[in-house]
């Protein structure tokens, strides 16, 4: 190519010497920047075909041209969004303040690193602990009166404790996709002091938390364990995926490593937890997943304390409640006055569930046993629902409602009994024995059997009798009572005892020893069953009947929540990995050519673009030009690399 043709390219760029400083760059913006070097470049092919340099041209091939200014149009376009991730993540909001890393570079220091590592080990550990609390929502309640009865005053602090740890996950979450990003650019690592401080806060949340937690209610782990029974096929699907999305950053670093050690390390472990995570499902089981119409009956529902979520617990309006919303069987807690009457309490006090401490403010710890009857008929038992909302369902009782809250009195185990029988529904009660100095302390099982057989109206076959004292006595006085253990005991010592039904924490649920005692005729209740999820669970498993807060939630399941039959699971789990696999190995191929460098198509030959990139920065993007152009020249023409200008920086004023 003629100087004539060197010049005309020359001319398009109006800067002396060829060369575009970065501080008459600054008086423009982003895309006006980016438009003005691609349309220079395009501008100088027009010159050239249209001139009387038109033979030599068609040498040069303007597919390079259009190659560059698409490059220059893309970093420019493109830099708005790498400058907010690395402001977010390090504050880093212009551009002389970052850098990219190179090829075969580290993507950050070594404290940056460490700083790196960190965020993942305290995403994982929150995201545990989130999962965890989210899971264990079954017995918020639970949580709350344990913290009330040793702080001295309500409040839901398992509702603070699940918003607390979402948005700790969520601000952990969110710099770690930050850092996959930037790491997906190309760019090296700074993390902003403000966050390091809040991962080290985060962290020591978590792990404060789970501590806690895991000493003062162990049992929760268990309820995780269950969860995973329903929660594992979608937590597969959410891992792989999770694994394919970062495939692409660590594509992109693998093979930009100039240390073999390195990309061993590095890849060896992405490939064993995705390989991992693929074979999961092996040692997965879950009773859910079963053949078509082997499914059983649904689990009838007995109210626990009547219906708690919908009126005050243990109180004629929350057993009537319970009868409303289809509850086949209702569960309570008897406790015998001083002077020899049944009642209903759960606590041995009754500072939680009454107002004792307006009109006996001297006897709030004393135990309820030791009031007299007409002493109890004095307390409000429905003013502390109103005030405490312990469900946050107060707010749906109408004006109606709210008054007959208000009048509620403690009931006797006679009206509890009339009522079950009324609407012909089943009863299970625990009778705590009275302490020591108590008129009926040795007395307690006969006057309860007193109550049932002369005073109320139910029958002896609609009693579920759960004391375990006394039990061959009781048997022999009354056979019909069925009598219900709460032990997880031997099918031999079980049918000793004459036992028809089993009282189980929900924790003990297992399919095998359902099925087992179920082939002797002993079915199994669970206690207290309140998430969908879980009496899904239980559904599936095959249990008889569970206690539960949650009558009228319950009550509308059709179908257990997750329900799929071996070939449907299998399925989804193949569908999956190939899925995944195929994905992640198209990513690393694309990766592999991408930095081998890009062939191109000019016309109908293929022209690979093989000459070295020079790489300079400015303010608002990295801009590549090209620092040698091979063109194929005709059979008597010798090829010609022509200089084009390049872009320098100058310092920051």
């Amino acid at each position: 190519m003629s100087s004539e043709a060197i010049n005309e390219l020359m001319q398009c760029f109006p800067t002396p010497d060829g060369m575009l400083s970065l501080k008459d760059s600054r008086r423009h913006d982003n895309s006006q920047l980016g438009r003005g070097l691609s349309a220079g470049l395009l501008h100088a092919g027009e010159r050239l075909i249209h001139g009387p340099l038109s033979v030599s041209l068609s040498r040069l091939k303007l597919g390079k041209l259009k190659v560059v200014r698409r490059q220059l149009l893309q970093r420019y376009e493109h830099q708005p969004f790498v400058s907010c991730l690395a402001g977010l993540y390090g504050c880093q909001w212009r551009r002389y303040q970052r850098a990219k890393a190179q090829p075969g570079e580290c993507c950050c220091s070594r404290l940056e690193c460490g700083s790196f590592a960190l965020l993942i080990v305290t995403f994982i550990l929150t995201l545990i602990f989130l999962y965890f609390w989210s899971e264990a929502q079954n017995d918020y309640n639970d949580f709350d009166w344990f913290n009330f009865g040793n702080l001295g005053f309500w409040f839901p602090w398992s509702v603070v404790l699940l918003v607390v740890a979402a948005a700790l996950f969520t601000y952990i979450a969110l710099l770690l996709v930050l850092a996959v990003c930037l790491l997906s650019e190309g760019q090296r690592l700074y993390l902003h002091w403000s966050h390091k401080i809040g991962i080290l806060v985060t962290l020591t949340f978590s792990i404060s938390a789970t501590a806690v937690l895991s000493d003062l209610w162990s049992k929760e782990w268990t309820t995780l364990l269950l969860s995973f029974q329903v929660t594992a096929p979608f937590l597969h699907v959410g891992g792989v995926s999770l694994m394919t999305l970062l495939s692409w950053p660590i594509a992109l670093h693998f093979f930009r490593m100039n240390k073999r050690v390195r990309q061993v390390a590095l890849l060896s472990l992405f490939l064993a937890v995705l390989f991992a995570l693929y074979l999961v499902p092996l040692g997965m089981y879950s009773p859910c997943i079963k053949e078509e119409g082997t499914l059983g009956p649904a689990p009838t529902l007995i109210g626990h304390r009547g219906a708690p979520m919908l009126a005050p617990e243990n109180t004629q309006m929350s057993f009537e409640k319970a009868v409303e919303a289809g509850g086949e069987g209702l569960e309570t807690d008897v406790t015998i006055s001083y002077d020899g009457v049944p009642f209903l309490m759960h606590d041995s006090t009754l500072r939680r569930t009454t107002n004792v401490h307006e009109v006996f403010p001297n006897r709030t710890d004393t135990l309820a046993s030791m009031f007299t009857w007409a002493e109890l008929e004095m307390l409000s038992a429905g003013s502390w629902f109103l005030q405490r909302d312990p469900f946050g369902t107060a707010s749906s009782l109408d004006e109606g409602e709210r008054v007959r809250v208000q009048n509620q009195t403690v009931p006797t185990l006679k009206e509890f009994l009339n009522l079950a029988a009324q609407h012909e529904k089943m009863v299970i009660f625990d009778l705590r024995r009275p302490p020591q100095g108590h008129p009926y302390r040795d007395a307690w099982i006969a006057r309860t059997l007193e109550v049932i057989h002369n005073e109320s109206s139910i029958n002896s076959s609609q009693v579920l009798w759960l004391p375990a004292d006394q039990r061959g006595l009781v048997q022999e006085m009354d056979p019909e009572l069925q009598q219900t253990s709460g032990d997880h005991s031997s099918i031999e010592e079980l049918q000793e005892e004459h036992i028809v039904r089993l009282n189980l924490h929900y924790s003990y649920m297992s399919q095998e020893q359902i099925r087992k005692y179920a082939s002797v005729n002993i079915s199994t209740n669970l206690y207290v069953i309140s998430q969908p999820w879980l009496y899904s669970l239980a559904w599936c498993a095959g249990v008889h009947s569970v206690t539960t807060n949650a009558l009228h939630v319950l009550k509308k399941l059709q179908r257990p929540l997750f329900l799929m039959t071996p070939d449907e699971y299998s399925l989804v789990w193949i569908l999956t990995d190939i899925i995944s696999a195929f994905l992640i190995t198209a990513i690393f191929i694309f990766h592999w050519w991408r930095e081998r460098g890009l062939p191109f198509w000019s016309g109908s030959r293929q022209v690979n673009e093989n000459g070295p990139y020079s790489k300079f920065r400015t303010e608002l993007s990295d801009v590549w030009s090209i620092s040698s152009i091979s063109v194929r020249g005709e059979a008597q023409s010798s090829p010609i690399t022509p200089n084009l200008p390049t872009i320098t920086e100058e310092p920051p004023v």
